[in-house]
């Protein structure tokens, strides 16, 4: 049986070779269907195998020889198994490099597990390789991710159908009868018929590499290395079985015996759960696939990575999803051994990773990577497809440089043992818009972008992204006044679109605060306690000045000495705007019905500031006192959207009740004693004491109000 699979392989081999029309080391895995699996108890230390992966700009499946070492145990943590590069692998690339996790790894022609990591500051040549047992249990999890609002839709399917629906119409129309389409009332103008899957080829190398951008001439082999492989394919046929079995002899002859093996690995064990440094939980562990964010700039990726950092993440700059590249391919397959990339957001910015795909089934999912790509079970992320153009080696490691391109499908699965999602599903998603404006360049630009729909990240990719598309418009990160108006089209919001305007100041880089109202919004929706809330679009303005626009508050007169309750004073408040000259406004303010009679303490400041009140209130929160403030964890996100919508902006005057002076002990008796008649006046009159809400009155300026002033009005309920 042995024998015969050893036929069959050398006969894929040539298959592969001819298909190809380049000499490849190895055959190339069929990823038609699921390829036959070795179990963990089958492989011994001292096997050889094969890894597949991509490694050029030809976009060709290659194979690169392996040693299996062993198994490495860890109580009942995933085993892994260890494995070295051995041939043109060893001998001309940089090992397992960034962006070779996931590719598969075959011995004896059945798939054993895929490439996935090496340990830090050691040799990359040794790696780690999960087991497929321990990634194949990724298809059986449970998706239940975004299944409400809004649904996943198989555009596959869809364009099979509409395909088959236009294969009736054309049969009618030969045969004078109405079409589907006419029956259905559609018009079918203008559209491109999708492919019919039925008929499409067995998959192949040659098929690979047609799907691919690949120049126009295959990439030339080295004219030593070409008369090797001619050389080899004219070896007689019993001179390379001689050979075979002499290699297969040797390596049988190297392995350890059953009881040795057995007890190298109990050692191993032990060694390993002492130093705690070779295990793939422990922080030696370095994973081979890449982060890549794009269309950030400098100031947008030290943002960006102090987002990651809690997670323990980095990312490249260099790479990624690009702004003219963000197609959707709803034809797309992939293999065994091909580069596959999972993301988070593509457009004019990106946050994606890369790595290689280790299974395929018919239906369309993939398993990939070998390891997470994030961590956090069942998602809902773009799985993309990618395009290498070199592998680079370093002092100590190195990687592949990888273009990811269209979406081609969705991740479900990100969990220890990999990745695993299908092609021609797509998840939900949520749009992007911005438009950046920096009055001092008199320049104005626009960026949009499609963030997957996680409610963990979409906070964190919207500030960052808000705060990269300021970066590269201004172009600087000095002293700056920054408006920012956005809209958010959730099913939390009150009338369906959460709208808020803000301006901030400071002197350097102002973006690093000018966002923060913009992600908390989103934390709140995503946030929801009782249920999810659809989120649909994100609309952000920002306008940007390379200037000081902050003004304080010189002064606030009623234009009357006094006012009876219900009744409306206008203020005079008077600004002193920075190095400019000074502004009046008016600030209209009611008197509660309720007030009593008597001199009102009024705050006037700027809508960043707090009151006095508020101080107050805070205060006796963290000692312990319960006020009505500590109600906030019982209500919805429809209640706490409100709330932040009603906060006081920067850039407001606010006015409000505030503390009067500090009165001495005859004068608190004496207000005491006069606040409680005024009580039983009114409730004997059937009036509230308190009114539904303490007053306050907003004024909108151009300024961010930096200041607090105090000022009073006499509230008298006697006609003058």
């Amino acid at each position: 049986m042995n024998r015969l699979r050893k036929v069959f392989k050398r006969i894929r081999y040539m298959l592969a070779a001819m298909a190809a029309g380049t000499a490849l080391w190895g055959f190339a895995p069929e990823a038609r269907a699921m390829d036959e699996i070795m179990p963990l108890e089958e492989l011994e230390a001292g096997m050889t195998g094969e890894l597949f992966t991509v490694a050029d700009a030809s976009g060709e499946i290659r194979s690169f020889e392996v040693t299996i070492l062993g198994v490495m145990r860890n109580g009942k943590s995933m085993p892994y198994i260890i494995a070295r590069s051995e041939g043109a692998f060893a001998d001309t690339d940089g090992g397992l490099m960034q962006g070779m996790s996931g590719s598969p790894v075959y011995v004896d022609g059945r798939l054993v597990g895929a490439g996935s990591a090496t340990v830090k500051e050691m040799d990359p040549h040794t790696f780690l390789v999960t087991p497929i047992e321990e990634m194949l249990p990724l298809w059986d999890m449970p998706d239940t991710k975004n299944q409400t609002r809004p649904r996943l839709v198989d555009l596959k399917k869809t364009a099979e159908e509409k395909a088959k629906e236009e294969g009736k119409d054309a049969k009618a129309e030969e045969n004078g009868q109405k079409t589907e389409t006419e029956k259905a009332g559609k018009d079918a103008k203008g559209k491109e018929e999708p492919k019919d899957e039925a008929k499409k080829p067995a998959a192949s190398v040659k098929d690979t590499e047609t799907k691919k951008e690949t120049p126009a001439e295959p990439k030339m082999e080295p004219e030593a290395k070409k008369e090797k492989d001619t050389d080899l394919a004219k070896e007689p046929e019993a001179k390379k079985e001689a050979q075979n079995a002499d290699k297969q002899e040797t390596k049988k002859d190297e392995r350890p015996k059953p009881d040795t093996r057995k007890k190298a690995e109990a050692e191993n064990r032990e060694e390993d759960e002492d130093e705690g440094e070779t295990t793939k939980d422990g922080a030696g562990v370095q994973e081979k696939s890449l982060f890549y964010a794009g269309g950030f700039g400098e100031p947008g990726m030290r943002f960006l990575e102090k987002q990651l950092a809690p997670l323990g993440l980095t990312a490249s700059s260099f790479g990624g999803l690009s702004g003219a590249s963000y197609t959707t391919d709803y034809e797309a397959e992939l293999y065994p051994g091909s580069p596959v990339g999972a993301a988070l957001a593509y457009g004019d910015f990106s946050f994606a990773a890369t790595g290689t795909v280790t299974a395929v089934e018919e239906d369309g999912r993939i398993l990939a990577f070998g390891h997470p790509f994030l961590h956090r079970g069942n998602v809902n992320y773009f799985m993309t497809d990618a395009s290498v153009f070199a592998m680079v080696n370093g002092m100590t490691d190195g990687m592949k440089l990888v273009n990811t391109g269209s979406i081609i499908g969705r991740i479900s699965q990100d969990r220890t043992a990999g990745i695993a999602g299908t092609v021609g599903m797509f998840p939900s998603v949520v749009p992007i818009r911005l438009t950046v404006e920096d009055k001092t360049l008199s320049k104005t630009s626009s960026y949009a972008a499609t963030m997957a729909y996680d409610e963990a990240f979409v906070p964190v990719l919207t500030q960052a992204i808000a705060y990269a598309a300021l970066g590269r418009t201004v172009d600087n990160m000095s002293e700056s006044t920054v408006k920012v108006d956005f809209a958010i089209r959730t099913d939390a919001a009150e009338d369906g679109v959460f709208k808020r305007t803000n301006l901030f100041y400071a002197a350097a880089d102002t973006g690093q605060i000018a966002f923060a109202e913009l992600a908390q919004a989103l934390a709140l929706i995503s946030g929801d306690m009782k249920d999810e809330a659809g989120l649909y679009d994100i609309k952000v303005n920002i306008v940007s000045e390379a200037e000081r626009r902050t003004a304080s508050l010189v002064s606030a007169t009623p234009d009357k000495p006094t006012v009876k309750p219900g009744e409306t004073v206008n203020f005079k408040v008077t600004l002193q705007p920075y190095r400019s000259q000074t502004v009046t406004v008016d600030v209209p303010f009611t008197v509660p019905k309720t007030q009593r009679d008597g001199v009102m303490h009024l705050d006037v400041h700027g809508g960043g500031l707090v009151s006095l009140e508020k101080l107050l209130a805070a205060a006796q929160s963290e000692m312990g006192v319960v006020t009505s403030d500590n109600q906030e964890q019982s209500k919805t996100a429809k209640e706490r959207l409100h709330d932040l919508g009603e906060t006081d902006s920067n850039h407001e005057i606010v006015i409000e009740p505030g503390a009067g002076p500090v009165l001495s002990e005859k004068e608190q008796k004496k207000e005491i004693e006069a606040a409680i008649r005024w009580q039983e006046e009114m409730q004997a009159s059937g009036q509230k004491v308190e009114p539904d809400k303490p007053p306050k009155a907003k004024f909108a300026t151009d300024y961010v109000i930096d200041n607090v002033i105090h000022t009073t009005v006499e509230v008298s309920r006697k006609e003058e």
